[in-house]
């Protein structure tokens, strides 16, 4: 019998890995009611909160990208996740706004920041030589995966009997996590004496020097991509990706169909199926990701998102579960397809050794855009009292986006030229 190669075993440890994570940080969806009745909070404060934890936890990605060339994959998934676990045990006990912007805003944004940005791309570019695409969508398709699919689970927790309850379902996930990293991940390959899934002899790879700051490191690499185009368009894009994505829909898509009628349970539903939906598109897109134009892969995802989103307000304002229900699945088919493509554009550009730092950045881009939806969208709200016009402005931004990445130069992808390549 063929012995599995552990590269899947630790793309299975690193998927339940991201899960958990994800399901940390996109707990606050159901969180923000509860916040608001038991301790008479704004909803604009909490949302201030949550859109720090967005904001830094994209920032921290290009930082987490050299610090792992650094200090090594294990001890870095050892610390990010004990940070997590600080974060939630701290919720139990804060009474104060402030302990809730360092506790959801600082700690469990920073603990969430290697999980959620450039753990992904590092393990499929290190893991994999065959299947690279493969492996990094379903990597990519955890992201959301666990930040929506256990969303009912939390909501009907909260509901009969309290958000406290829904932390300390989130807290043993959390021990269970941290006790398998410990347990049985490896920093790299070469650690078991073997080669990167599909690659059959070792070849000569230039890498990082260990001995750099990992802040020069990350601020050279930026200093570098911003030199050209491409490192722009696909930043853009991704700034509205994220606005699209955690920034609206993770954070106040519930409260937007409570404002409607709907339940919270029945919300957090179509939030799980959206869950469920992007396991499939997003490992789907990471397999078409290694057979067709990568940049018209995401001309059609961020203009079939843009019209998802369009429609939202109209089908919650029928009261229809039936429309709620279709735009779910399109929209979880569609949720963070555009990460596959993306990596696979910036590793072309500037290279498989620098492009998960460069992807950090970028990918920090993406956070600050859900930073800017998930506090914008509260603000928008308190004005208006409805989220209608986040919605729509958000559908008007992912229209612009497919714009902006039919706009790089195909033969830059495809010739991945040293001249193109930060050096």
């Amino acid at each position: 019998m063929k012995r599995i190669h552990y590269s899947w075993i630790i793309l299975i440890i690193a998927f339940f890995s991201i899960t958990v994570a994800g399901i940390v940080r996109s707990s606050s969806g159901v969180l923000i009611v509860p916040f608001e009745n038991d301790f008479g909070w704004e909803r604009s404060t909490i949302s201030f909160a949550f859109a720090i934890s967005l904001l830094l936890y994209g920032l921290s990605g290009p930082f987490m990208a050299a610090l792992i060339e650094v200090i090594g994959l294990k001890k870095m998934m050892i610390l990010a996740m004990t940070t997590l676990l600080v974060g939630v045990l701290l919720t139990f006990f804060m009474v104060e706004p402030w302990q809730l912007v360092l506790i959801w805003g600082i700690i469990i944004g920073l603990g969430s920041g290697l999980f959620l940005t450039i753990l992904s791309p590092y393990i499929a570019n290190k893991w994999f030589e065959k299947k690279r695409g493969l492996a990094l969508g379903i990597l990519t398709a955890s992201t959301a995966t666990g930040q929506l699919i256990l969303l009912p689970v939390l909501a009907m927790i909260v509901e009969t009997h309290s958000w406290k309850w829904a932390m300390a379902l989130i807290l043993i996930l959390s021990v269970i996590m941290l006790a398998i990293i410990l347990l049985f991940m490896k920093n790299s390959p070469k650690d078991l004496g073997i080669l990167p899934y599909g690659l059959e002899e070792e070849s000569q790879v230039v890498r990082i020097d260990q001995k750099k700051n990992p802040i020069r490191i990350a601020f050279h690499t930026l200093f570098e991509a911003v030199k050209v185009k491409e490192f722009w368009l696909l930043a853009g894009s991704f700034f509205i990706c994220g606005l699209s994505t955690s920034g609206l829909i993770g954070t106040h898509f519930i409260s937007y169909c409570i404002g409607f009628g709907f339940a919270a349970v029945t919300a957090a539903s179509m939030l799980s199926l959206m869950g469920v939906f992007d396991l499939i598109g997003t490992t789907l897109s990471g397999w078409l990701s290694d057979r067709f134009d990568n940049r018209w892969l995401l001309f059609w995802y961020y203009s079939l998102r843009g019209a998802s989103l369009l429609f939202l307000p109209f089908a919650l304002s029928e009261g229809s579960i039936t429309l709620l229900i279709i735009f779910s699945v399109f929209y979880g088919l569609d949720w963070i397809a555009t990460v596959p493509p993306t990596v696979n554009i910036s590793r072309q550009i500037f290279g498989l050794e620098k492009s998960v730092v460069v992807y950090g950045w970028i990918f920090a881009a993406h956070q600050l855009g859900a930073a800017v939806a998930a506090g914008g969208a509260g603000t928008i709200y308190k004005v208006f009292n409805s989220y209608s016009w986040a919605f729509t402005l958000a559908g008007m931004f992912c229209l612009l986006a497919s714009l902006f990445v039919i706009v790089i130069k195909k033969e830059r992808v495809e010739s991945n030229s040293n001249s193109h390549v930060v050096n």
